[in-house]
Parts: C-alpha cells; structure tokens; sequence
C-alpha cells in the first residue's frame, strides 16, 4: 500500500498484460478501504493485501521454529541410538 502526499491511502494497479507506464493508475480509497465507485471486493483484497505481510512473517517464524524442533529431533534421535548401541555391545559381552 502506498500513501500520496495528502495521506489519502491508494493502491497502484496496472495492467500485466501491457506494462507500459501510461497503464499505470492510482486508485484512490474511501475511509473504510474500499475504492470509491468500486465494488466492496476491492476493500475485501485491499484489507488481505495488508494482513499478507504479517502471515508472511509468522510462517518464516514457524518455520524456523520447526527447523530448530526438527534439529532438536535428530539429536536426540542420535543420543537414542548411541545409547541403545552401547546397551547392546555390554549385553552382549556378558552373554560371552
């Protein structure tokens, strides 16, 4: 989202068929995010244009935290199995 000068809040749209720079146009937006004289589906996308980029940031969050879960995973998968393999040589060593 973009603000003017006059602080009216806009949204560049163009055409992505043809993107010349005089199919470049300004859409000016009433109080409630709607654009004027536009049906209420453009307030709906503009609203979902601006909670995008907070649902963007919490999914690399999770991410992330999935990341250091899955890490956390592997070791102690591995602490596990070294375990288990010690378990199994002194096992074995006393039926020797």
């Amino acid at each position: 989202m973009f603000t003017n000068t006059s602080s009216i809040p806009c949204l560049l749209v163009f055409d992505i068929q043809d993107c010349q720079r005089d199919n470049l146009r300004v859409r000016r937006l009433n109080s409630k995010g709607e654009e004027k004289g536009e049906s209420n589906e453009d307030g709906k996308n503009l609203k979902l244009f601006m909670v995008n980029p907070s649902i963007i940031e919490e999914n690399e969050k999770l991410r992330q935290k999935g990341l250091l879960l899955h890490q956390e995973n592997q070791a102690l998968l591995f602490q596990l199995q070294t375990k288990l393999s010690q378990q199994q040589k002194q096992q074995q060593q006393s039926l020797k």
